[in-house]
């Protein structure tokens, strides 16, 4: 199917404004939904509403792709892609129902799914992004055959809008899966739990998700009918009903505390670091949420060192970087994409790191 939406108008506006900002000396907070708002460094800059160049432009079911404007709405395009039984790989959070796909691409976050399937920068094709000199830039395309410029486009992942307004994104989509359960099991310590979800990988299982709180694992299982109920019958455990979308949007009880949230990003096989009482692990042992105080400097070195990062994601004194501290020569690698694409630094300055 393909919307044709007049978007000329909308983007003319978006160039004057930049040109203005730019010409003033000034900078731009881009604002979508609002929903990862939260996310990276508080900015002081003139907030531009994005969210109303919107609007689909290309979804052929067949072709496993679908070309969207950024202002679209992300849980109606999950609706639109589940009436075709299609849906996100990477199984990105909404955070608030008025998260954009755009946010989605910029933000660059992924659920449970994505230490199995991969994540937002595996399915972004294309992207249509507007710079800081007021240009239209088109990278990548709409079908998957097709890789020019195809690196360029993943830039935008995760990037929080430093480089650029997104007004377009090609995303290749997946069939969603015929069954789907999921197992429980009682692993005392993380460090078990660590063992036994990476001992898995040894067999062709189709997990699609993993978690670890509070003494007890849960392990997702999607597929055929005929593998998914095989695997079952080798894995044992108990099957139970569980809603893993409270754990993409964070809904379990156990983010709900008022204390800061931490992201803690480590090679899966590490055995646990941290030895805290509130903690939470998925991705297979990769991605290792802590809840309550920490001694962020302290951590941030301790993982650095076993090859691993920490975000403050959610919750934290002002004081506290969010983003774990690139290396020098990392550092000036950034600070050179971001001169090329924003050259007088007027989007969201700060967002990520000083000079980004």
């Amino acid at each position: 199917m393909t919307v044709e939406i007049d978007d000329v108008s909308i983007e003319d506006e978006l160039r004057a404004q930049i040109s203005a900002v730019a010409a003033s000396g000034g900078e731009i907070e881009i604002i979508g939904g609002g929903s990862k708002r939260f996310y990276g460094e508080s900015i002081e800059a003139l907030p531009i509403d994005v969210s109303a160049h919107s609007g689909i432009i290309d979804y052929d079911p067949a072709e496993l792709v679908i070309t969207l404007r950024a202002g679209c709405k992300l849980a109606q395009v999950e609706a639109l892609l589940a009436e075709q039984r299609q849906m996100f790989g990477f199984e990105p959070p909404c955070f608030g129902e008025d998260a954009t796909i755009g946010g989605m691409v910029a933000a660059g976050l992924a659920g449970p799914r994505r230490a199995y399937a991969g994540s937002i920068r595996d399915f972004v094709l294309g992207v249509k992004l507007l710079d800081g000199r007021g240009q239209v830039l088109q990278f990548g395309g709409r079908v998957i055959k097709n890789v020019a410029g195809f690196d360029v486009s993943r830039f935008m992942v995760g990037a929080l809008g430093t480089l650029g307004i997104i007004l377009e994104v090609s995303i290749r989509v997946v069939p969603q899966y015929e069954t789907e359960i999921t197992l429980a099991y009682e692993h005392a310590s993380a460090d078990e739990h660590i063992r036994w979800v990476n001992g898995l990988g040894s067999e062709p299982y189709p997990v699609s998700a993993s978690l670890w709180h509070d003494g007890r694992s849960h392990l997702r299982l999607s597929g055929s009918g005929q593998g998914v109920h095989q695997a079952m019958a080798q894995l044992g455990g108990d099957r139970i009903e569980s809603d893993w979308s409270a754990l993409k949007e964070q809904q379990l009880d156990f983010f709900e505390s008022d204390e800061p949230l931490s992201r803690v990003s480590l090679p899966p096989t590490t055995p646990d670091l941290l030895s805290v009482k509130s903690q939470l692990i998925e991705w297979g042992g990769a991605q290792r949420w802590v809840c309550g105080e920490l001694d962020i400097a302290a951590v941030r070195g301790q993982v650095a060192g076993a090859g691993g990062s920490l975000c403050a994601f959610r919750r934290h004194a002002p004081d506290v970087p969010r983003f774990h501290p690139l290396a020098a020569a990392m550092l000036t690698l950034q600070r050179n994409i971001k001169s090329s694409f924003d050259p007088a630094g007027i989007f969201n300055p700060g967002r990520l790191y000083p000079g980004l």
